[in-house]
């Protein structure tokens, strides 16, 4: 069966997104929008998935677990992943494994952490916006050992992508799926670089605020609404 999804949206967790980026807002959205199924991926951290997830049951939206990583080549890849507990887990590894500077809210916004009823419950000390170590050669590899999926976001944008960075996907990253921002520029991107013929292409809205959330259009056939059916889905090769 075919669900409409959207798995890139960005909660009040990170610091670029709005503070009405709450669990419950994003996931009654969502509701509204149409959407089947969303991931919540804020940046390099996974705190706010378990709140997400529980909204998203009084919601009636099914939400995947996530992340936004950034690589230490400066490069977005959405991490998924198939229980809060893995997500959880590969959240510690990054944060054990990343750039620890004090945040700035007044500069760069607040990193709040949420319980599934819109209270806050803390506060991330450190930016969450700088690089990890972690490498966009490795990525792939590293996430499936926590048992999820990771592919490159937004490779049609001009930074913070694998394509304006490094110019190429290379196979030996490992990737089965990437992600597009715009769909209408898939033809033109599948000329140049011919390894997405063989990749699942996803088109995500990468939503900081309410308003970026898009009405449901993409669609993913799945042979059951979950999200450890979305990760297994998109982590096998593509016929």
């Amino acid at each position: 069966m075919k669900y409409y999804y959207d798995l890139h949206i960005h909660s009040c967790l990170s610091p670029c997104g709005d503070m009405d980026m709450t669990p419950n807002n994003i996931t009654a959205m969502a509701n509204l929008l149409g959407l089947d199924i969303i991931a919540l991926t804020d940046h390099n951290s996974s705190l706010n998935c378990g709140a997400a997830i529980a909204a998203g049951r009084e919601n009636g939206v099914v939400v995947v677990p996530g992340m936004e990583l950034t690589t230490s080549e400066d490069i977005h890849a959405v991490c998924l992943f198939p229980t809060p507990e893995r997500a959880l887990e590969w959240s510690e590894y990054v944060d054990a494994h990343r750039i620890k500077v004090r945040n700035r809210p007044d500069i760069y916004g607040r990193q709040v952490i949420m319980n599934a009823l819109d209270e806050e419950i803390g506060e991330v000390e450190h930016l969450l916006l700088p690089a990890s170590e972690i490498s966009i050669m490795d990525a792939s590899r590293r996430v499936r050992e926590f048992g999820g999926l990771c592919y490159p976001a937004h490779i049609d944008r001009d930074s913070l992508s694998i394509l304006s960075v490094l110019g190429e996907i290379d196979g030996s990253c490992g990737f089965v799926t990437a992600e597009v921002a715009d769909s209408g520029r898939l033809p033109e991107l599948k000329r140049q670089h011919p390894i997405l013929e063989s990749l699942h292409i996803v088109t995500s809205s990468d939503a900081h605020y309410l308003e970026n959330m898009r009405d449901a259009a993409n669609q993913l056939e799945l042979e059951e609404l979950s999200a450890e059916c979305l990760v297994k889905t998109l982590s096998l090769p593509k016929i």
